[in-house]
């Protein structure tokens, strides 16, 4: 794969990446309903976020009628190490997701433990008609970054619902370009996406740390080295 004319392969490193995750991190701010989260504000360098949001993924013919994405498991895609390869950007990212500092600043941030996960990474490429029942990451996800990449006038209204229950009345997230929320997965921790027109494709950065139990190894940034 030639991906010599692709903005992804601008300079920059991925320490400079880390940088900016971390200074994201730090100056993060804290809600508290319907359940604990932060939001983060310029997550990643500039030219990141253009690379990102260029990345030549197009979006695939999926279905929505469940509601979850594991309807279209075959299509969706991951900063693995295929990725990484063919494109600088996927390997910046993970390598400043990898980074312990990262991992420590994540740790102390939201008081969570990921000694012995493992970094996933997805790109999603979400078009109209998609929709995501309220559900709660439980279980072998350890801790959700949430990062919007997709810029323009319609995309503010493309934001995840969250909810105090799952058949309560949604709040909604902005959503913004290099921001994004983060949280510890638990019981109320509801989240979503009621149905409503996507003119474009909203594209987004579904970062989780994972416990080893994690099966699809595929999908892992680093398959066989833990964050920490």
């Amino acid at each position: 794969m030639d991906t010599s004319g692709h903005p992804e392969n601008t300079p920059g490193t991925s320490d400079g990446v880390t940088t900016s995750v971390l200074a994201s991190l730090a100056a993060a701010a804290r809600h508290d309903h319907p359940f604990p989260y932060w939001r983060l504000t310029t997550v990643w360098p500039s030219t990141v976020l253009d690379a990102l949001e260029a990345l030549p993924v197009d979006p695939a013919a999926m279905t929505y009628a469940a509601g979850r994405r594991e309807e279209n498991n075959a299509l969706r895609v991951y900063f693995d190490q295929a990725h990484q390869e063919a494109f600088s950007v996927c390997r910046r990212v993970a390598a400043a997701l990898q980074d312990p500092r990262v991992v420590a600043a994540i740790q102390t941030l939201c008081g969570v433990d990921l000694s012995g996960t493992f970094l996933r990474v997805e790109y999603a490429r979400d078009t109209d008609g998609f929709w995501l029942e309220p559900h709660t990451d439980i279980g072998v996800k350890r801790f959700t970054l949430l990062a919007p990449l997709s810029r323009g006038p319609e995309a503010g209204d493309w934001g995840t619902d969250v909810y105090a229950d799952p058949k309560g009345p949604p709040l909604r997230l902005p959503f913004v370009a290099n921001h994004a929320t983060v949280f510890v997965p638990s019981e109320r921790t509801w989240h979503g996406f009621a149905r409503r027109p996507i003119h474009g494709v909203r594209r987004s950065l579904i970062v989780n740390y994972v416990g080893p139990e994690w099966r699809a190894r595929h999908e892992l940034c680093f398959p066989d080295r833990p964050v920490v």
